[in-house]
Order: C-alpha cells, then sequence, then structure tokens
C-alpha cells in the first residue's frame, strides 16, 4: 500500500509541471503577439465580430435636399397700343373704298406681316360680307376717301336729272369707260353711269352687260346716299329713280354733238356697234 501511494504522488507531482508548461505556451504566445502587433490596432484584432458587424451593416448614402422647384413665370405680353385715329380717318367711321364702295372702319390695328410691322385699318363690307385691311401708309394710293359732304351728294342727284350722254363708240370701249368711272369712287362719275344706262319702263330692256354695269352703279350710289342722309338703302334708291324720271325723255333718231364726240342718242339695245352719224 505504501508503494502504490508513493507512485500516485510521484505522478501527480510529475503531472503538475506539465500542466504548467502547456499552460504556459499559450501565455507566452499571447504575449509575443501583443508585443508585436502595433499600438491601436490591438482592440480592433481582438473583436473580428465588431468589424464584420460594421462590414455587413448597409452604408445608406446621405439623401440629396430636393431643389425647391420655382413657379413658370408668365409669359410677357405685349401691350398693344389702342389707335382710335390715323391719316384723318377713326375708328367706327363710314368710308368709300373706290374699289367696293362704303364700309365701315371697325378698327386701327398693328400686324406683323414678312417681319415687318404694318398698321392697318380693318375696314368691314357689311354687304358683301368682306373685311379689308388697309395699310395706313396706303390710303392715298388706293383712293380711300370719307363720305361726301351733303353738298356734294345734292350734285349728283342733280346729275340724274340730266340729258345721257353716250360717245358714239363701240360699247365694249364705252363698257370700260363705265366700269373706270364706276371704280373710281366719285360719287358725281357714279351718278352719271346711273344716268346713262337708265331705263324706262317705256324703252325698251337693257342687255345682260348694260344690266350689270347699272345695277353695279347704282348700289354704289345709294349706299353712300343713305349713309349720308342716314336712310335705308330702299329709300335711296327711291330718291334716285325719282330725280332719273325727271329727266328729258330720249328720242330715237336724234343726235347732238356735244364736245369730244359725245351725243346724246337713245342706245337702250346695247348693240356693239358704232352709233352712225349719217349726213344727207
Amino acid at each position: 500500500m505504501p508503494n502504490k501511494t508513493a507512485k500516485t504522488a510521484a505522478k501527480a507531482t510529475v503531472s503538475k509541471p506539465a500542466a504548467s508548461k502547456a499552460a504556459a505556451k499559450p501565455a507566452a504566445k499571447a504575449h509575443a503577439a501583443a508585443a508585436k502587433a502595433p499600438v491601436g490596432k490591438t482592440a480592433v484584432a481582438k473583436a473580428p465580430a465588431a468589424k464584420a458587424a460594421v462590414a455587413k451593416a448597409p452604408v445608406k448614402a446621405p439623401v440629396a435636399a430636393k431643389p425647391a422647384v420655382k413657379p413658370a413665370a408668365a409669359p410677357k405680353v405685349e401691350e398693344k397700343k389702342v389707335v382710335t385715329q390715323r391719316q384723318g380717318f377713326k375708328a367706327t367711321e363710314f368710308v368709300v373704298y373706290p374699289a367696293h364702295g362704303v364700309g365701315q372702319i371697325l378698327a386701327i390695328e398693328e400686324q406683323e406681316i414678312a417681319g415687318a410691322k404694318l398698321e392697318l385699318f380693318v375696314i368691314n363690307f357689311i354687304k358683301d360680307k368682306m373685311t379689308l385691311r388697309v395699310p395706313t401708309a396706303k390710303v392715298a394710293n388706293v383712293g380711300m376717301r370719307k363720305l361726301s359732304e351733303p353738298a356734294l351728294v345734292k350734285r349728283a342727284l342733280e346729275t340724274l336729272k340730266g340729258r345721257a350722254r353716250v360717245k358714239r363708240t363701240m360699247w365694249s370701249r364705252r363698257a370700260q369707260e363705265y366700269e373706270a368711272k364706276i371704280n373710281s369712287g366719285d360719287i358725281v362719275a357714279i351718278a352719271e353711269v346711273v344716268r346713262d344706262l337708265y331705263r324706262s319702263e317705256s324703252q325698251p330692256e337693257q342687255s345682260y352687260s348694260e344690266r350689270q354695269l347699272y345695277e353695279a352703279a347704282l348700289d354704289r350710289l345709294s349706299r353712300e346716299i343713305a349713309v349720308v342722309q342716314h336712310s335705308t338703302e330702299t329709300e335711296a334708291i327711291k330718291e334716285i329713280e325719282a330725280q332719273l324720271a325727271k329727266s328729258p325723255r330720249r328720242t330715237a333718231a336724234k343726235t347732238e354733238a356735244e364736245g369730244e364726240g359725245e351725243a346724246e342718242v337713245d342706245d337702250t339695245d346695247g348693240d356693239d356697234t358704232a352709233v352712225a352719224d349719217e349726213a344727207a
């Protein structure tokens, strides 16, 4: 028994220094590692779990501040100058445009045409259902004028009572002259066309071309008289016809030379032949 106890004690004694050596080795390694590691990095080396946590955590980019949206600027509206008078004419005034007769100025406006700014008269012809724009600078060239004075209207009505004067020329040439008078804008010249082409009920009917010219002249004359006298066109036509009825009766086969080859004749047939002046 004493021998066994001594052996056991000897084994225990031998195992203790071996255990202490085994424990001393990792401790020495740890001290060596600590000595080699640079200062400040020891904590990071000892906590690898913390690194992994930092690496795995998603990094949120900073949200950029949205710029404030500025309200859209309102488009600039150019102020148009309201013009009411130009070249002696004013808005709402009735005028005579030679090629179309009596019209009313609705406005005076400015427009840009082909890159150039033009000032225009906007003229409305109610009966013709037409609107015309005339440059204010071209008024004199086109012959636009104001309405005739009452004294001039009276003179035109007196013209209707005179004898018809028909030139001894071809009808085609006379037709051109009548048309030129109608488009001249001269109220007295227009009255002359009405007088020369008028046919009473007792006279033969007009040819188609004569009738067309007569109606055009009558329309221009009656419209201007109606506006000047503040009456209707129907009333103006009645007044014109009353003056025409006072003219001397035209007689056939009677000619009378009147300066520049004019004669008083009853040329009711509208023939395109010249009136022959046969001397016996």
